[in-house]
């Protein structure tokens, strides 16, 4: 079979491993012309973590990874009004690594097999389905053309709209937006490396986190209905950002130029069929449920793991597809629910609700309460995988159940 896959971020190259481990030609498009330094740090946990493990991937995801001590959250001070431990966490979650999402997607595309082919710089326009084949269409008007067409090209997925139409209600925005950048400040650095350090602040919150280059990262998210981007995304940082004391102003004035900023809305992909013919959606094309769920990575690599699966077993191509389908529809509607859950404390809409999540993380400590609270604030984790080389995929039912 040969695949063509348009994406390569998360999802597509997860995709293409697993596509191309099961001796499948693969062809991989994306619009950037080179790998995206951008993204901010990934908790990386729940099914990915389990497809990782099966993909034997979870070494260079460890090296890969950061340890930090604890999350801080400060107020405009700078006074430290909650702490997190990861620890508490990573034991709640059988497994977390926190890593920055370019270095995510360097470990996939490095573990990819001989012969996949990775285009830079190849847009798709349009996107093409039937009975006997699909195809890309880049801007160019070049048809490349497979007899499997993979959608693996993030929320605003240019191929979902080609199969599915451009139907609002596909995309359910949750009243955020959300940005990442780094910069390079050695005072910055100093003062909040081994750990993660959020303002403790509603409306809006940057995170600050030393990386091991010595450059800081910024992971900022705040409370808007515009479903529209800004022309320039420093300027509506600045504004959104804009009196949360500690170190958010020498962080906004290091703000670089919008090419190297990460700017998007937080928003839900609800599509009611990820599939069309011989092309098929994975990922935040098909089933993002926001950072919000804290597992949009996690679900890319366990969803692209499960679809390699199912076309490997399956006895046709659209077999595979509906199989898979069937299989991991109910693992991302679950984490869907869960994000919408667990929205207030991500980012709290009052003071009260403030003090409540600082309530909530000074008990993880306790014996008992790590569990149950993380669970709270980030999700419940999914079924595990099976061992390396076993037949089902992440969150398979064993052979023979759920057919």
């Amino acid at each position: 079979m040969k695949a063509v896959v348009c994406g390569a971020g998360i999802a597509g190259l997860a995709a293409a491993h697993r596509l191309a481990h099961h001796g499948h030609s693969v062809t991989v498009l994306d619009k950037a012309p080179s790998p995206r330094p951008q993204g901010f740090m990934i908790d990386f946990f729940g099914p990915g973590h389990d497809a990782a493990r099966a993909m034997g991937l979870l070494p260079a995801l460890d090296r890969a990874g950061y340890r930090f001590r604890d999350a801080a959250f400060v107020d405009e001070a700078g006074r430290v009004r909650a702490t997190a431990p990861f620890s508490a966490f990573a034991q709640a979650m059988d497994g977390l690594i926190s890593i920055m999402r370019p270095d995510l997607e360097n470990v996939l595309r490095s573990a990819l097999p001989d012969g996949v082919e990775l285009r830079y710089g190849a847009r798709a326009a349009a996107a093409e389905s039937g009975p006997d084949g699909a195809a890309a269409v880049l801007e160019d008007g070049e048809r490349v053309e497979g007899d499997l067409l993979v959608g693996a090209d993030g929320i605003h997925s240019p191929v979902r709209r080609a199969l599915f139409g451009d139907d609002p209600g596909h995309l359910r925005h949750l009243g955020f937006h959300t940005a990442a950048y780094t910069f390079e400040d050695p005072q910055v650095h100093a003062r909040v490396k081994d750990r993660f350090c959020l303002t403790d602040t509603t409306g809006a919150q940057m995170g600050l986190y030393g990386l091991r280059d010595g450059r800081v990262a910024t992971f900022i998210v705040f409370r808007s209905q515009d479903r529209s981007l800004p022309e320039d995304p420093r300027a509506a940082l600045r504004r959104a950002c804009a009196g949360l004391g500690w170190l958010v102003p020498r962080a906004l004035e290091a703000c670089p130029e919008p090419g190297e900023i990460y700017y998007d809305h937080v928003a839900q992909t609800v599509v009611p069929s990820w599939s069309s013919g011989r092309a098929v959606l994975v990922g935040d094309s098909a089933y993002a449920v926001s950072l919000l769920a804290g597992q949009g990575a996690s679900l890319a690599v366990g969803g692209a793991y499960r679809l390699g699966e199912e076309l490997a077993s399956a006895d046709s191509i659209e077999e595979g597809l509906r199989a898979y389908e069937r299989g991991w529809r109910p693992v991302a509607e679950e984490r869907r629910r869960a994000a919408l859950r667990t929205a207030q404390w991500f980012l709290p809409r009052s003071r009260a609700r403030l003090r409540a999540r600082r309530i909530m993380l000074g008990l993880l400590g306790l014996p008992g309460t790590s569990s149950l609270l993380a669970r709270m604030l980030t999700g419940k984790p999914a079924a595990a995988a099976p061992a390396e080389g076993g037949r089902a995929a992440v969150g398979a039912p064993a052979p023979g159940e759920g057919r």
